[in-house]
């Protein structure tokens, strides 16, 4: 592809390997920069596409071949074989699912591995001011749908069926279903040229900053839209406004770019949210049985959005079939059942899926004028076709006692006809508040296996992270566990214990010792440029001095490529001081020096 506009700047393959930060660096000011007179030089034709979707697809029903792929746009994109069947099966419900009309829902899928990454890469860089569960996991794409079956005479099969696919990489659920009710209907209507306006439209959306309102033009509306960062608060939102456009262009405000309508999803298994809350926590095998692929994968996203602000480690399908290549390997009986929640709709799962601890069967998603019935905990021997009566299937005990007051609230809003939004903050917040209080005391700990900043010396390498020890934690828990945030009784310690276990304890602690690790770095680089390091060259040997030059060099490398916490003042000092120390030397040395990056 051509460069857009005159003088462009090389691309990234153009240029030599140190050239790669900088044009990184170009690509990333000219997509910040949308309106100024740069904004093309160092992007190439669909980057701004591709940092929001991957490709846009067109799943059809072809009477000889099934579900097919009809339409990839851009027309480069790349898709496996294997990709492409895992679109086509996830496009479409079930049969019995009987979805007439528009049906919209979501699903998630595995990357073919060995991809190269994208030009888009440096757009990674964005990433990092995400909050952890919001980031891209580069194993797996989302697909979002629109799916039309209207009855028409004129086909053979007397039905219309297609949907309108959008991949990407990025988990904003609620932006990508605005977007498609946007732009689906018309679709169908006006065919590819529609879509091709559709795609150059997402190809002049700024980046996707984090923590700035990004208005996104979109055939004639604009939608405005905030996406959080990590420094946000947990339960805050910043609202972002409706409002008309001098220019006659209708702005539309999107209060989130990723959450669900929890409550409308939690209401078919109300009386069991904190137990819901613990196996998610604990990431316990999960099956929603739904009779709609829009209620399978709401219910399954708003699970793991349960636990937020702590990631969700494990792996989930909000929309799951028989046809998924990972059909064998999450059904099998030969082993436990993974760690997985799997939304699935198809009849055949109740038998398949029978093995598994626990299993949630939802009706249909229609928010009830009263309040459901308390429903007990069904043992799963009574779960024996989809038909089963709604309700959890599981023989787990749960650690903490329930709580009331939650219940209580909630029922006393639909009694009253709070409306629903109201309600699923009312619930967002219980979430968050319990999440918390589980997560403060586990925080504390991990922070005090910190070195004391005394034990960092410039002259050494920097210092280890104590290791976690799982009985020190549980001592800890006497004086400053959650009793002093939540007033919920119960065997919080074998929760603690079971969740020690959990891929999600992992994901976390891991996450928690490379912050802790970068910190290390960045306080070593600090005292390392507090020291008169002019003054220690001159009493070393040329050796050792240029020995230190080009461990600095390093450190200058390393501080740029881990993004260590350091002020850019440090690296300008630090810079200063290498300088320094090579104009001191005798000048072969400095020539050497000064051409040398690093070893």
């Amino acid at each position: 592809a051509g460069r857009c506009g005159a003088g462009g700047a090389m691309s990234l393959r153009e240029r030599g390997p140190g050239g790669a930060v900088e044009a990184a660096e170009d690509a990333a000011a000219a997509l910040a920069e949308p309106d100024g007179p740069e904004q093309y030089l160092s992007v190439l034709p669909w980057d701004r596409f591709s940092a929001w979707l991957h490709c846009v697809c067109v799943v059809g029903f072809d009477l000889e071949l099934g579900q097919a792929v009809e339409v990839i746009y851009p027309p480069h994109s790349k898709l496996t074989d294997k990709e492409k069947t895992n679109i086509c099966y996830l496009s479409f419900p079930d049969s019995n699912s009987g979805c007439l009309g528009d049906t919209q829902f979501c699903f998630r899928f595995r990357r073919s591995p060995g991809r190269k990454v994208s030009l888009c890469c440096f757009l990674d860089r964005l990433d990092r001011d995400l909050p952890v569960y919001l980031k891209k996991d580069p194993a797996y794409y989302y697909g979002y749908v629109y799916f039309r079956q209207v009855r028409d005479k004129s086909l053979k099969r007397g039905y219309f069926q297609k949907s309108l696919v959008l991949i990407s990489k990025l988990p904003y659920v609620h932006l990508f279903r605005t977007l498609l009710k946007q732009i689906a209907p018309e679709y169908f209507e006006k065919n590819e040229a529609f879509l091709e306006a559709v795609c150059s439209d997402v190809d002049r959306w700024p980046p996707p900053i984090p923590g700035k309102i990004l208005h996104l033009p979109i055939m004639g509306i604009i939608m405005k839209l905030r996406i959080p960062t990590y420094r946000d608060k947990p339960g805050t939102m910043p609202i972002v406004q409706n409002m008309h456009q001098a220019d006659a262009q209708i702005s539309m405000g999107l209060p989130t770019v990723h959450e669900v309508d929890l409550f409308r999803c939690f209401c078919p298994v109300f009386f069991h949210i904190q137990m819901l809350w613990e196996l998610v926590l604990l990431g316990e095998p999960l099956v929603v049985m739904a009779p709609s692929p829009s209620e399978s994968s709401e219910t399954v996203l708003a699970l793991v959005s349960c636990i937020s602000p702590l990631k969700y480690c494990s792996d989930f399908r909000p929309y799951f079939t028989i046809h998924d290549s990972e059909f064998k390997e999450y059904t099998t009986r030969t082993q436990a059942p993974p760690s997985v929640i799997l939304g699935v709709t198809n009849p055949f799962f109740a038998k398949t899926l029978q093995h598994w601890p626990h299993i949630i069967r939802i009706g249909d998603m229609k928010l009830p004028g009263e309040v459901p019935k308390q429903v007990k905990v069904k043992k799963l021997k009574n779960l024996k076709t989809l038909d089963s009566k709604p309700g959890v299937y599981t023989s787990y005990k749960p650690y903490l006692n329930k709580d009331e007051e939650i219940v209580k609230q909630l029922q006393k809003g639909v009694q009253q006809k709070r409306p629903t939004e109201a309600q699923s903050v009312i619930l967002r917040r219980y979430f968050l508040e319990l999440t918390e209080s589980f997560i403060i005391p586990l925080e504390r700990y991990v922070a005090s296996l910190m070195p004391l900043q005394k034990c960092i010396s410039p002259w050494k390498s920097p210092p280890q992270l104590r290791q976690f020890n799982q009985e020190d934690f549980m001592k800890t828990l006497e004086k400053a566990g959650p009793q002093l945030t939540s007033g919920l009784k119960g065997d919080w310690i074998g929760l603690y214990r079971h969740f020690l276990k959990s891929p999600n304890f992992d994901g976390w602690f891991r996450s928690r010792q490379k912050e802790m690790t970068l910190k290390l770095e960045a306080l070593h680089l600090e005292a390392l440029c507090n020291e008169n390091l002019v003054f220690w060259s001159q009493k070393h040997t040329e050796v050792e001095t240029v020995d230190l030059v080009l461990k600095l060099k390093n450190k200058l490398l390393q501080a740029d490529r881990e993004h260590l916490p350091v002020k850019t003042d440090t690296l300008k000092k630090l810079q200063t001081h290498i300088n320094d120390i090579i104009l001191a030397l005798p000048d072969d040395l400095q020539d050497i020096l000064l051409k040398t990056g690093t070893t």
